[in-house]
């Protein structure tokens, strides 16, 4: 079964529910939720995941707090349980979220497919292979990584192309922004299938990126 079959929008709409009310709960009582036996149920597959949180009084980036992580190690439950916290609380680029921002911020959910390391003999190849809106990246040399959602690109009114992509995923792994162009630096790819709220509380929308 492939990722669009897995996830239906009912299931955007649970699993956004179950972010927000773990979120809000956690702010006024300092506590995550009991996990509602339905969605350990329903998503007990491991995943990796991201929460982003969007504050849609922000001018210019509306980017609120985003955190998740890459692989599929946890059950996809068990990550938004935890990211979604984070989230709110433990990004380091913000201040923690507070419980009067929750009216204005909207909750996105990106259920990521494994990475896959593009094999290239010129890094120029990578023009070729990378598709912008449908590809997320990740750079890596050494240990430094980095990673941007597929929808990074293309929200916001960007338009990136593929090498400014590119560039912004190696900074977004503190190297250089022509590190890409480098063979010892690696490139992954995957996809995402995303559920946002369209307002704060307000209806789910699903995305195939």
């Amino acid at each position: 079964m492939s990722e669009e079959e897995q996830f239906s929008l009912e299931d955007g709409k649970l699993l956004v529910k179950f972010a927000r009310e773990n979120i809000e709960y956690y702010l006024k009582n300092d506590r995550k939720i009991i996990i509602p036996d339905i969605v350990k149920e329903k998503f007990k597959d491991k995943y990796g995941c991201f929460v982003t949180l969007n504050k849609t009084t922000n001018n210019g980036n509306p980017l609120r707090g985003c955190i998740g992580y890459i692989e599929p190690k946890y059950s996809l439950y068990e990550v938004i349980h935890r990211v979604s916290i984070s989230s709110a609380v433990e990004d380091p680029r913000f201040p923690s979220v507070s419980i009067e921002e929750m009216d204005e911020i909207t909750i996105e959910i990106s259920i990521l497919t494994p990475p896959v390391l593009l094999d290239v003999n010129d890094p120029k190849e990578y023009l070729d292979k990378i598709v912008i809106g449908r590809d997320g990246l990740i750079a890596e040399k050494g240990f430094r990584r980095g990673l941007l959602l597929p929808q990074v690109p293309v929200d916001h009114e960007r338009n990136w192309d593929v090498p400014t992509f590119l560039s912004h995923t190696c900074q977004k792994a503190w190297l250089s922004a022509d590190e890409w162009k480098d063979k010892t630096t690696k490139i992954f790819t995957f996809q995402a299938i995303l559920f946002e709220e369209k307002i704060p509380r307000g209806d789910i929308v699903r995305k195939y990126l």
